[in-house]
């Protein structure tokens, strides 16, 4: 009898990561994973119980760095800093949003250990929201933003432009300046 190939908890979970983004929540089984790692869906079986607690300990996993980054923001002091330091952040995870959308489609119903985890995720986007509001406050502060603009919908631009395709392959550094341009000063010249 063959041993089984091993794989880290890395690997697993980069796979785990590619595998929903490129089919979604629905799309995403068992059998796809153990194709990718080259092991049988036996050896994944051993450690989750089934793809909803193996999505949202992902999760808990890749919420939890970053957070870890996110909360350098509050050690610079002024909106401007914080405002490149978001931007950086968010270019550089930039799948976030698609991952938190697809965990919201994981049914409660599943399990206690998945129930507990969509609870320890929904706490870690709160403390999310607490960052980015401590962000838009100081921007208010600092009368860099507007404060007759909703707050939700400063941090909801912020958070879509991510999402907005590249589709002619502008360079990166030109399209997050462009981004962040359009987001700090409009679209329109000065008259």
């Amino acid at each position: 009898m063959a041993r089984e190939r091993k794989f880290s908890t890395e690997e697993l979970y980069q796979c785990t990561k590619q595998l929903l983004l490129e089919h979604g929540y629905e799309g995403f089984t068992f059998s796809l994973l153990a194709d990718r790692l080259e092991v049988s869906r036996g050896a994944i079986y051993k450690y989750f119980e089934n793809k909803e607690e193996l999505i949202t300990e992902f999760m808990l996993d890749e919420m939890k760095h970053f957070l870890a980054e996110l909360k350098e923001i509050a050690v610079l002091d002024d909106f401007d800093k914080q405002f490149d330091f978001l931007f950086r952040l968010i270019f550089k995870n930039i799948n976030i949003q698609q991952l938190i959308e697809i965990g919201k489609q994981i049914p409660l119903s599943t399990s206690e250990k998945v129930r507990t985890n969509i609870l320890k995720l929904e706490a870690m986007h709160l403390e999310m929201y607490k960052y980015m509001q401590n962000f838009v406050s100081l921007g208010k502060s600092e009368k860099k933003l507007k404060s007759q603009i909703p707050d939700t919908l400063v941090l909801g631009m912020i958070f879509q432009t991510v999402a907005i395709p590249n589709h002619f392959g502008i360079p990166h550094d030109t399209w997050v300046k462009s981004i962040k341009e359009i987001i700090s000063h409009g679209m329109f010249q000065n008259k």
